[in-house]
């Protein structure tokens, strides 16, 4: 079964409001294994609404519209839904009551306009669950259907909780669900990675199941997407953990997290199964370490505290030199078992443009990195970091600095 999204609103077009409702239904909709291929925008006119929302039906199941079901003139799906059903509008007096209770409960006076939220194409149920004003549609063309909800997000996902995803469960016949692991990479390529995968993409391609998808995120490194479809939640896990293992063997440690762990959370946690702490200090990242690490670690029970300042990048040893004495400074001031240091290339250095030296301090021994980063002053900072903490990672996953595996 195919449903698709459409949002409707001009200011959706013109960027005042960032879509995040279709995000969420789409995500919704893959969890119990409905497919939903297209997701479209339009905005608040009669016309383009109605082609779109025709052409939708024309190419799904389902369309679950978002949006346009206020008490203003332009608020129009109610009206759009009622022409392409081919039939009018019937007041319903027993929403009218219902929205004009919510209004007293709050001390207010329902408007003449909100009568308007109570008009019901014919043939057309209203959604059970109405946390505001806007009552929702279900909607019966033949053999497909159009939901109307609310925009406001709350709303709209009491409404798709409660009554549309069971519905299309209900309508599809089928009880399969499809479930995701993201696998998240640090120090290779979108392309290197596709490479490294290449066959494994093919075999995949002729199963049809799993798929894998990259995602390049910026500073936050390039996501391979796992996706299993299965019959229960139990099989579609088996089969994201095997192909998980699967992917682990051929990557190896450029695999740093899965799903939402980031870099600081990784790198925390594995100091803290060490039971280690962690110091830093700071010239060029002006803070961004600190910031990313304190917002994990809020308590700063493994991350204990940095300093900001110039004298990394002002120092007479300069280059390395001065970031391994940082390093070691930060251990000993903060009384942690690793200090952290970056510091950027002095000309003499002769090292290539934009290049840093990441250097540690793991309880009295000494490990460094040269890395050359790419990006604007902001890009260039996050990616410093990242490449420090991803070096402590390696660091402390394999040992000495010059023992680590390459990047391939």
């Amino acid at each position: 079964m195919r449903c698709e999204v459409v949002a409707i609103g001009t200011e959706l077009l013109l960027g005042q409001i960032v879509d995040t409702n279709s995000s969420w239904i789409g995500e919704q909709l893959a969890l119990v294994g409905i497919d939903s291929l297209f997701q479209v925008k339009v905005g608040d006119n009669f016309d383009r609404m109605e082609l779109t929302i025709r052409h939708a039906l024309d190419r799904s199941d389902a369309v679950i519209c978002c949006g346009g079901l206020g008490p203003t003139q332009d608020d129009i799906t109610r009206e759009v839904i009622a022409s392409i059903m081919g039939v009018k509008l019937n007041r319903d007096e027993a929403i009218v009551e219902k929205i004009r209770m919510g209004f007293e409960s709050r001390g207010r006076v329902m408007a003449e306009n909100n009568k308007r939220q109570a008009d019901i194409p014919e043939g057309a149920a209203p959604i059970a669950q109405m946390p505001g004003t806007a009552p929702g549609l279900v909607c019966p063309i033949g053999d497909k259907v159009i939901y109307a909800v609310p925009g406001v997000p709350h709303e709209m996902r009491t409404m798709m909780e409660g009554t549309i995803l069971p519905d299309l469960q209900r309508r599809s016949g089928q009880t399969a669900v499809i479930r995701s692991r993201v696998l998240r990479t640090w120090g290779n390529s979108e392309s290197g990675l596709a490479e490294r995968l290449g066959d494994r993409i093919e075999e995949l391609d002729r199963l049809g199941n799993p798929t894998l998808a990259f995602q390049a995120s910026g500073i936050e490194g390039i996501k391979v997407r796992i996706t299993a479809k299965s019959p229960d939640e139990n099989s579609a896990e088996s089969i994201l953990s095997a192909e998980e293992g699967l992917i682990r063997s051929m990557l190896g440690d450029v695999i740093f997290g899965i799903d939402e762990e980031s870099m600081e959370t990784v790198v925390l946690n594995m100091l803290g199964e060490r039971g280690m702490s962690l110091a830093i200090a700071e010239g060029l990242t002006g803070g961004v370490m600190a910031s990313r690490l304190s917002e994990i670690d809020q308590r700063m029970a493994i991350f204990r505290g940095g300093t900001v300042g110039t004298e990394i990048e002002n120092h007479d040893l300069g280059g390395e030199a001065a970031a391994s004495a940082a390093a070691t400074q930060a251990r000993q001031s903060f009384g942690t078992d690793v200090g952290i240091a970056v510091a950027t290339a002095r000309p003499q250095d002769e090292q290539p443009r934009a290049t840093v030296y990441v250097c540690l301090d793991i309880n009295g021994e000494a490990y460094t990195q040269t890395v050359s980063l790419p990006g604007d002053r902001n890009r260039f900072r996050n990616y410093a970091v990242i490449n420090a903490l991803n070096f402590l990672r390696r660091t402390l996953m394999h040992g000495r600095s010059d023992t680590l595996p390459p990047f391939r």
